[in-house]
């Protein structure tokens, strides 16, 4: 049986740190309302350039562009976009798995090339000497757009076979995904592994009212770094809303378990100190009796 100045001193350990779970709740809350109020703003053009790559575009003999040409699969890029630090359930655990699955089994047999953003997706693929081609820790926080345009140049550069294939064989990139955590509601995240390049030729019905100048590859060669962007950006700020979400879910549940531990132990605290009176009281009634 422990000793009172021991559970005393345990109560006062778990009240501390149930003061810290509940300060962290709070600041969670409040980068939750600030990154969806970003998400907000941005989900036209984030949904927008997701349905360019879901739906894509149509033309003749797209076979001959560079975006749509089948090609033999030997080096995958990954965008990988976990938390920055822990304590937030099961975010980091899940986005980081599903991408390992995804590049052991759907993909076994390539080399992955992996752009890791947010620190414990560099911890986690480092541990499993896996190649990093790039690294962005700390990003997660204000999500700067030109984190997400330094992505899609270098991923658009090394997808364009003809400016790499003389100079760097080893860097050409022949498939790009992104992994990330896609915002339900506070309580429900799901993660998505989504296919970025090369497109699927034939998506939509050609539309021949559509006219490109000077022609559809040149705008294919512009457009599609920035739409690459776009989307890395959005899966940015969704990614930063659920791992704030998960935070103060999970910050949460350990105040209240903190305040259940506390209430265990002040109920022993009081058995303890009742027991202690008691027996106090029975050492003086039995002195004064043999008296």
């Amino acid at each position: 049986m422990p000793s009172l100045k021991a559970i005393k001193r345990r109560i006062a350990s778990v009240s501390n740190t149930q003061q810290i779970m509940k300060a962290m709740n709070m600041v969670s809350a409040s980068k939750v309302h600030k990154n969806k109020m970003k998400l907000e703003a941005i989900e036209p053009m984030f949904n927008s350039a997701k349905a360019f790559f879901d739906q894509g575009i149509s033309f003749d003999n797209q076979e001959d562009n560079i975006y749509f040409a089948p090609r033999s699969v030997k080096n995958t890029a990954y965008i990988v976009i976990s938390g920055e630090r822990g304590l937030c359930g099961s975010y980091n655990s899940n986005v980081l798995k599903a991408a390992l699955s995804h590049m052991e089994i759907e993909n076994a047999g390539t080399n992955e090339q992996i752009i890791t953003i947010g620190a414990k997706g560099k911890e986690f693929f480092t541990r499993r000497n896996k190649f990093i081609v790039n690294d962005y820790a700390g990003v997660l926080e204000n999500v700067p757009y030109s984190v997400a345009e330094d992505i899609a140049v270098y991923l658009a550069d090394r997808f364009v076979e003809d400016e790499y294939s003389q100079e760097d064989p080893e860097g050409l990139i022949d498939e790009i995904y992104i992994v990330y955590t896609q915002f339900e509601t506070l309580l429900s995240h799901s993660v998505h592994v989504k296919k970025l390049l090369p497109f699927k030729p034939g998506i939509a019905d050609f539309d021949d009212t559509m006219i490109y100048e000077p022609d559809v590859h040149t705008y294919l060669k512009k457009a599609v770094p920035i739409y690459l962007a776009m989307v890395i950006y959005g899966a940015m700020v969704e990614s930063s809303v659920c791992e704030q979400a998960s935070r103060m879910i999970s910050m949460d549940a350990a105040a209240r378990n903190a305040e259940e531990i506390v209430d265990d132990l002040t109920l022993l605290y009081n058995r303890q100190r009742q027991s202690v009176i008691t027996q106090e009281i029975s050492e003086i009634v039995g002195g004064a009796n043999a008296i």
